[in-house]
């Protein structure tokens, strides 16, 4: 049950940028698995990747072939991770890619493997069935098109029950620029660096350093800023392409007049996409922004955020709608933030302050709660005392159907 807005934008094309979807029966028939990304020679590639120490084998070959050569192309796979697969899944997905550069030899400008990055999602543990993986290749490459922002939205989805998209045309300076990404990721979300799996690109004109610089930067305050079950995936990557098909002077620096307007936008359509991934979050009823105030730092806000996101004490009363506060002044003191001084917490719930001076507001009533835990969308909003930093997560509530969902995952 997806929260609020979900509804896909016009997905704006990027110059550049062509893509195909098919269907290899990676685990499901009758499902669209495979998304072929075709860039073009001369963009600036970018991408962050999971922490998890069991990083899939995609993740490790796409960050060994993002070092040494120019990306060309991104393959894409659902229904299965190539994770905790040893050595043999390190040679599917170098086989995944060769089998990819083969099919471009007849091209004007053919590639070579470590000009494919390989992604995959799905059931962790599985070999992945290469062969038909592979077989899907030639046909996702006779689909390329540059419109297939929308499909390509589908052909990535696991758990979701619905594609993310975000697409944004802005005029800087009198020059257009058009930026355009899908995500996909319903459970198993904490993103450490990244989220499940996304894709952004623009044709602006961005020196590679700062395509990388950007990237980082967006990532930490949007896909760094969710968690739906506190778990961080194996296979967490995000990607930033700028193709420069816009035209016009290379932006290199922060100092350019362009930057700010183009950062801007970048942060608006990667905050849509993290916050799509929490709204479809498996089982949420409920969207919960939580926004720590007066930190020390930005760390200690986001620690205590963090802490109250993860709770699932606090995440099942939200699906009950039971404005059971005292969990979230608990879920604040195990943040374990160094002298904290609890008689100055301040928490509210929307505009209702629950918390006073580290205890019950004397003016709260329980009916002004559960006024605002009935409503879908809601802000915990909780005050230290200690500075000027603040932050927010964005979170959902946990309930009957994300245990069913993940009881019967591989089923």
């Amino acid at each position: 049950m997806a929260v609020g807005d979900l509804s896909m934008p016009t997905m704006h094309d990027i110059a550049g940028i062509r893509i195909g979807i098919t269907e290899s029966y990676i685990r499901y028939k009758n499902r669209r698995d495979l998304v072929v990304f075709e860039i073009c020679e001369g963009a600036q590639v970018a991408a962050v990747f999971t922490k998890n120490a069991f990083c899939a084998a995609p993740v490790q070959l796409a960050r060994h072939h993002l070092a040494v050569a120019a990306p060309r192309y991104l393959v894409i796979n659902t229904g299965n991770a190539n994770a905790g697969t040893g050595l043999q899944g390190m040679e599917t997905a170098a086989e995944t890619c060769q089998a990819l550069a083969n099919l471009t030899t007849a091209a004007a400008q053919p590639v070579s493997a470590n000009q494919v990055l390989p992604f995959s999602t799905g059931v962790i543990g599985e070999q992945l069935p290469v062969d038909r993986l592979i077989a899907g290749l030639p046909h996702a490459i006779a689909d390329l098109k540059v419109n297939g922002w929308n499909e390509a939205a589908s052909g990535i989805m696991t758990t979701d029950t619905l594609p993310k998209g975000a697409s944004e045309i802005i005029e800087v300076e009198g020059q257009r620029y058009t930026i355009t990404g899908i995500s996909k990721g319903a459970g198993m979300i904490r993103p450490n660096m990244a989220t499940m799996l996304a894709f952004v690109a623009t044709d602006a004109p961005i020196a590679k350093p700062l395509v990388e610089q950007l990237l980082k930067a967006v990532v930490e305050q949007s896909f760094n800023r969710i968690t739906i079950d506190g778990d961080t995936s194996t296979n967490d990557a995000c990607v930033l392409v700028a193709t420069g098909k816009a035209g016009g002077t290379l932006i290199e620096s922060a100092q350019d007049s362009r930057y700010e307007a183009l950062f801007t936008a970048l942060q608006r359509v990667f905050t849509r996409l993290a916050q799509l991934i929490v709204r479809d979050g498996e089982g949420a009823t409920k969207f919960i922004s939580v926004r720590v105030e007066q930190g020390l730092n930005s760390q200690e806000c986001c620690d205590i955020a963090y802490s109250v996101a993860h709770s699932p004490l606090i995440k099942t009363a939200f699906f009950a709608s039971d404005p059971n506060w005292g969990r979230i002044l608990a879920a604040v003191g195990k943040a374990g933030v160094p002298e904290l001084d609890v008689s100055k917490i301040q928490v509210w719930l929307d505009d209702v302050q629950i918390c006073r001076d580290g205890g019950a507001a004397p003016d709260y009533r329980e009916e002004q709660g559960a006024r605002v835990m009935q409503q879908e969308e809601i802000t915990i909003r909780i005050a230290l005392g200690r500075g000027s930093a603040s932050d927010t997560v964005w979170t959902c509530d946990l309930s009957y159907d994300y245990v069913k969902i993940n009881a019967d995952y591989r089923s």
